[in-house]
């Protein structure tokens, strides 16, 4: 009987303790754009700006609005929680190490799984939502699918372009 109790008693806190959490999500929230403060995202190239929408990325679930310039790319790379991304405007790529790449058109919606190896370009600049369900990381990889640094990754991206002889 006590046994029956204490469990009892666990699953009643466990209970609290959700609905104690669902209700601080329970407040409505509307973001507009123009309030948005766009600022840099950690380990992730400058050519991409990030907002918080709602949660924090370095806490737990979160959603962001980000916005990147034409041509901003997010070499190959995987995250530990599952990804949702919403393309609001732009044109994009998604890249996977099998398979061609994928075109994102405004209102396309992606998800990737855990652990999903994946790279990501702004083929025009673009907008979209990006939401996770977990505290946000990024592991970036080499052609070979071996971790490497954040910068040796953006590194990578960042040689300068070749000039054909004559030009500068």
């Amino acid at each position: 009987m006590r046994k029956r109790f204490v469990v009892l008693a666990c699953a009643l806190l466990a209970f609290a303790a959700v609905a104690a959490a669902q209700d601080s999500d329970s407040m409505p929230m509307v973001q507009n754009p123009s309030k948005l403060k766009f600022g840099p995202l950690p380990n992730i190239p400058e050519c991409a700006k990030g907002a918080p929408l709602h949660g924090n990325p370095m806490e737990g679930a979160f959603v962001l609005l980000i916005k990147a310039t034409a041509g901003c790319h997010v070499p190959t790379h995987w995250h530990t929680p599952n990804e949702q991304v919403g393309l609001v405007s732009g044109s994009a790529t998604l890249g996977m190490p099998k398979g061609k790449p994928q075109a994102i058109v405004p209102g396309g919606y992606v998800y990737l799984p855990s652990k999903n190896q994946h790279n990501f370009t702004c083929k025009t600049a673009c907008t979209f939502y990006l939401a996770g369900d977990g505290v946000f990381d990024i592991h970036y990889v080499d052609e070979a699918g071996q971790e490497i640094t954040p910068e040796q990754a953006l590194k990578a991206k960042a040689k300068p372009a070749m000039h054909k002889k004559g030009t500068k």
